[in-house]
């Protein structure tokens, strides 16, 4: 079945065709792509589709040993049902449903996930951050237990007026408020397992995006000295953590206002807990999918376009009996964006500095796909003039605004007000700062190598609709967010209308071409955590002056 042919008002001028958009949506959203995850038949078809369309674009081969492609060693991990969960707390013993009462998943080269009676300890926000003097874990040992954390930043539910309030950002989630860098320092501490509270506000989702993976999960291959992930790691609902902490003679409410504070100290839960679970591993390699223009003048200094490939594969059944989650929206359409850019400059005088345009894979599964590469680079970081990522957008007509992600991090927010006050669109700041969207796309993988980074993805904030204004944008948002991000209904539709998707991978294209065409080096704004790294690279650019 073909997309329906876009209307005048859809079909820009510019040669970036919504009509393709659409296609290229529909044929990496369809049934036969089975949710494009990672191995087996789904990655087959993607990979060599994308491949197709690079080379139809015009595209140079810009992977590995002149191919189309990196390879990423991955593991993939299943728990098997059923998984058992015990929580003992004083004299009361009770078993948790998985995945009602938590979600549980690992990362971990293993076949068997066991926990027995692990001692479990409240951390608070779990932040370790000695540049703001902040420390939740006041030297508590955690080995082999159990460490709970709260979502989000130490700040994000501070009054105006309490001391912590602005020093992590207010609403805008730091890499600090984010799961995985939880994980990470659980990990770094020798716990066990990880376990953070869900709370809707802080996570930025529902429980239902929670169990979205169904006890799924990848990671890539570790080297033999690398430091181990905790066994298990998931979220436990709010009611059950606050119905422990009574148990443990807290008041929840009371206790998070004590997070809230430098003096802080872990609570010992008096509870463990045990699981037992099988875990189906599978050894895979997976693929980034990489194209190139090779420049006329500075080939050695790139700009480089990115988007995933990977969504969430085939599920539990939904209300309507579909078991694919095809990633229409996220991230098949931006994929789409960023092969429509590839084909607008290859139709174009070369520029004088090569474009890279990547299609990364795992990114769902913790941006394993770009990290692996940020970790094995084909092209310098330090020579790579800023990335620019697309990451789900949106098919509900066109705005009069650009919504910026991460406001103060970069000079590209400045050339972004730029051109898009040129498209006669104006800047709103992101409206879900909490959602932390900075550090959740795979441009972060780069950003934390110092490369100056631009995200563009639908779920900052409501658009401002040329029809129906902020409020019409709020409720595409919000239905979006609740009811089909990363479910069987982010599916491509005949109906949707493109204008708004167009303008912003028009917009992508502007602010690339500027770069490309162009002798600077964007920078890092004065706070940004990744200006340091970049200023440690900066006598290596060739060119600087140039």
């Amino acid at each position: 079945m073909a997309s329906t042919p876009p209307t005048a008002a859809q079909q820009a001028p510019s040669g970036i065709s919504a009509q393709r958009m659409s296609e290229i949506s529909r044929v990496l959203a369809s049934d036969e792509f089975q949710g494009r995850s990672m191995g087996g038949a789904g990655e087959e078809k993607t990979v060599n589709y994308l491949i197709q369309q690079y080379q139809a674009a015009g595209l140079e081969p810009g992977g590995e040993n002149g191919g189309w492609t990196q390879s990423v060693p991955m593991i993939r991990t299943k728990l098997q049902s059923p998984v058992s969960v015990t929580l003992r707390q004083g004299a009361a013993s009770r078993t948790l449903q998985v995945p009602d009462d938590v979600y549980l998943s690992t990362v971990r080269d293993t076949t068997h996930a066991q926990i027995a009676n692990a001692p479990m300890v409240f951390v608070g926000y779990g932040v370790t951050a000695p540049e703001r003097q902040w420390d939740d874990f006041k030297g508590v040992d955690l080995k082999g237990k159990v460490a709970v954390f709260l979502v989000n930043d130490p700040d994000f539910e501070a009054a105006p007026g309490e001391p912590v309030a602005g020093t992590f950002g207010g609403q805008a989630m730091t890499y600090y408020g984010r799961w995985i860098y939880k994980f990470e320092e659980a990990s770094r501490r020798g716990a066990i397992a990880a376990l953070v509270v869900h709370d809707t506000a802080g996570a930025g989702y529902g429980w239902n995006v929670v169990q979205s993976p169904a006890g799924e999960n990848f990671n890539v291959v570790l080297g033999p000295n690398a430091r181990q992930p905790v066994l298990l790691q998931g979220w436990i609902q709010g009611p059950l953590f606050a119905e422990m902490l009574k148990q443990a003679g807290h008041d929840f409410d009371a206790v998070k206002r004590q997070a809230r504070t430098k003096a802080f100290r872990p609570i010992d839960l008096k509870a463990s807990l045990s699981a037992d679970a099988a875990v189906d591993l599978t050894r895979l390699t997976s693929r980034n999918v990489i194209g190139k223009l090779t420049g006329s003048r500075y080939p050695n200094e790139t700009v480089s376009y990115g988007g995933h490939w990977d969504a969430y594969g085939i599920g539990p059944a939904d209300a309507q009996g579909r078991t694919i989650r095809p990633g229409a929206a996220d991230d098949a359409l931006g994929l789409a964006a960023m092969i429509e850019v590839a084909r607008k400059f290859a139709a174009e005088p070369r520029p004088e500095r090569t474009l890279l345009f990547a299609a990364w894979t795992a990114e769902e599964r913790g941006l394993l796909g770009s990290e692996y590469y940020a970790t094995h680079p084909l092209y310098p970081h330090e020579q790579m003039v800023a990335n620019l990522t697309f990451d789900t957008l949106q098919w509900a007509g066109p705005v009069k605004d650009v919504v910026l992600i991460g406001k103060g991090q970069s000079d590209l927010e400045d050339l972004m007000a730029e051109e898009a006050q040129k498209q006669g669109r104006y800047v709103t700041v992101e409206g879900h700062p909490e959602r932390g969207l900075f550090y959740r796309a795979d441009h972060f993988s780069l950003a934390k190598r110092g490369v100056p980074v631009l995200l563009n993805m639908a779920l900052a904030g409501a658009y401002d609709l040329q029809a129906g204004g902020r409020e019409a944008g709020e409720k595409w948002l919000s239905d979006f967010t609740g009811n089909c991000y990363h479910q069987a209904c982010d599916a491509w539709s005949p109906n949707w209308n493109l204008a708004g998707a167009v303008q912003e991978t028009e917009l992508f294209y502007a602010i690339g071409a500027r770069l490309a065409n162009g002798r600077s080096w964007p920078g890092w704004k004065p706070d940004s955590e990744f200006g340091k790294v970049r200023e440690e690279s900066k006598a290596r650019r060739a060119g600087e002056r140039g």
